[in-house]
């Protein structure tokens, strides 16, 4: 087993975490609105407490727009067009050195109560000439969910999740930091130069 693989595991499981409960807020927000019950599902604590003053809440920093691109429809899926996809999505929206490089592997397709979830990695390393093979590699783990539920024009949802990571991203939500790929190449170079063969 790849070391890279022990990590998909734990990264599906977030992902489908994250669906699950987004799938059962969903029924809580319909179940409220047929109550007649006004909620708003997620909101923090503070957020509240302003709300309820009436007040609102400026940050002292200006809002920047996070980059996304136009992600596929459901009636238009298809595995190729996903990487090709997530190909754009990373190209496009993601600011990081040339010396990078990444392939985009297909891992299959989980079939869930209301839609498919289709798997991806994208592994990252950093060739260099004394050593084109590198020691380490860092994974991002990309989900597809094509709802079967849902009308073929809405738009797949897609999630990704960095190896080691525990946080579930969405495109167009978070910004790209380098620094995760390089955190996560760095601790496994660290842990190789500690194990003795």
């Amino acid at each position: 087993m790849d070391a890279d693989d022990a990590y998909l595991g734990q990264a599906n499981y977030l992902v489908d975490q994250a669906i699950d409960f987004a799938v059962q807020q969903l029924a809580e927000v319909t179940d409220n609105a047929v109550e007649g019950v006004a909620t708003v599902p997620g909101l923090s604590r503070e957020a509240s407490a302003i709300k309820k003053r009436g007040g609102t809440y400026l940050s002292q920093y200006p809002e920047q727009p996070v980059p996304d691109i136009d992600w596929l429809r459901i009636g238009e899926f298809s595995v190729d067009r996903a990487e090709a996809k997530i190909e754009q999505f990373i190209r496009e929206t993601w600011e990081f050195d040339a010396s990078w490089l990444f392939c985009i592997d297909y891992l299959g397709e989980d079939a869930a109560e209301f839609d498919n979830r289709h798997r991806f990695r994208v592994r990252w390393s950093v060739p260099t000439r004394r050593k084109p093979v590198p020691r380490a590699t860092a994974c991002v783990y990309f989900t597809f969910s094509v709802s079967r539920i849902k009308p073929a024009d809405h738009l797949v949802d897609v999630f990704y999740v960095f190896e080691t990571n525990r946080l579930v991203h969405r495109p167009g939500e978070t910004r790209f930091r380098e620094k995760w790929l390089k955190d996560i190449v760095e601790s496994k170079a660290e842990l190789l130069r500690e194990i003795e063969f």
